[in-house]
């Protein structure tokens, strides 16, 4: 006889978004204990998801970080949280090189997968995990493209889809932050070992790709791209990496030591879209004074479209012969499908944080239905594979200065 259902404790202001009942609650532990990881954990516990505990690079991370966050476990190791019975969904925030292992086994334990972008290393890795996710139909795996819950960004996509802008005739935008300007800002991000070939087109330039893509409509089938390493040689504290989005520099005025970069601070590309839209983007993680600005501006046959990541609650609407204005974000304005991942009242700005909210909302809601949506508004595995195949094109590209078809 099944068990009677429980509903997540909680109390959401917007009355169109039906309460999230289940089964059984999930139990969660998030991996990873840097910038992002407490992120996940904030964001579970708002939705009434139970963090179990979390896993750091060592046994100290891990305590401490429980003991900060209030959780009850701080696991010795990834193998410690996989024979964990009670834990059904493991949350990936750990370096980059790590995800293609971690993913591979957590499917083996039977637990479902949120894993931070970008999915593996490279594309030939991710599409390993694809294929291990669709041996798995029964879990979840979902990779953790945030910024699609910024409720004006759905609201955009709903307009582009019910034709509100026209046929889209090109893209521009932008992804910008300074946290690694100098180059006595260090952190595992910038090592190819640890993240990858790509870095700044592949830490944030695969959120405003998957942004714009998701958006638009649009399938990029050609890139032309021009990278920058602005720093070749940066210098590393002695006790380690720097944890991201922090002033911090070696601790008690330790040793800097010069370290090799080959990773890009900068770059630029031109995409081509099937159906012969164009676009052009920029991303830099040396633009001094920008904290974290994704911007787009999508342009229609009739109207056009632009928001900025650093003002969340404004969508530009500009047409020909008609007043261009600001849509303010305000749940009884935008579309019922945007709507319903919009909790607060217009005037009470929704950002960052709300974004993993929304996110694992609409993840969570998969796993306690105990399937996933057939074409689910969060980011999947093979979403995930599509962002490496564009960081691969974009990487050939540049060291071929040409045109890479995907």
């Amino acid at each position: 006889m099944p068990l009677p259902a429980k509903t997540w404790p909680g109390r959401f202001r917007n009355a169109r978004m039906s309460l999230i009942t289940v089964m059984t609650s999930p139990v969660v532990v998030v991996v990873g204990t840097g910038f992002i990881g407490p992120v996940h954990v904030e964001a579970l516990r708002r939705l009434g998801i139970r963090v179990k505990g979390v896993l750091g690079s060592s046994e100290a991370k891990s305590r401490e970080t429980a003991t900060r966050l209030q959780l009850e476990c701080a696991y010795a190791d990834y193998d410690s949280v996989l024979a964990d019975d009670e834990v059904t969904a493991v949350h990936l925030a750990s370096p980059n090189r790590l995800h293609r292992v971690q993913v591979l086994a957590a499917l083996a334990a039977g637990k479902h997968v949120v894993c931070e972008k970008p999915l593996a290393m490279t594309a030939a890795e991710a599409a390993e995990l694809v294929a291990a996710a669709e041996a798995h139909p029964d879990r979840v795996c979902a990779v953790n493209y945030n910024v699609r819950f910024y409720p004006l960004a759905l609201h955009a996509r709903a307009l582009i889809r019910r034709g509100e802008i026209g046929d889209v005739l090109h893209v521009q935008g932008s992804y910008l932050q300074d946290w690694l300007l100098f180059p006595t800002d260090f952190n595992w991000r910038v090592l190819a070992g640890e993240g990858g070939a790509l870095r700044a087109v592949g830490d944030i330039g695969t959120h405003w790709l998957d942004l714009i893509t998701f958006v638009s409509g649009l399938e990029i089938e050609a890139v032309m791209a021009d990278l920058r390493t602005v720093h070749p040689v940066r210098l590393s504290p002695s006790a380690g990496s720097v944890e991201t989005f922090t002033e911090k520099k070696a601790a008690g005025g330790g040793e800097l030591r010069p370290v090799d970069i080959t990773t890009d601070d900068q770059g630029a590309a031109l995409l081509r879209f099937r159906g012969g839209a164009r676009g052009v983007c920029l991303f830099s993680q040396v633009a001094a004074g920008r904290k974290n600005s994704l911007r787009f501006e999508i342009s229609g046959t009739r109207r056009s479209l632009a928001w900025d990541s650093e003002r969340p609650e404004e969508l530009w609407i500009g047409g020909r012969g008609e007043p261009s204005r600001l849509l303010l974000r305000n749940p009884a304005d935008l579309d019922p499908e945007a709507a319903r991942f919009s909790d607060y009242p217009g005037g009470h700005a929704e950002g960052y944080p709300d974004t993993f909210k929304q996110l694992y909302r609409a993840i969570y809601a998969d796993i306690a239905a105990g399937r996933r949506t057939a074409e689910p508004l969060y980011a999947t595995f093979a979403d995930g594979h599509r962002e490496l195949r564009l960081c691969e094109a974009i990487a050939e590209s540049h060291w071929r200065e040409a045109w890479i078809s995907l």
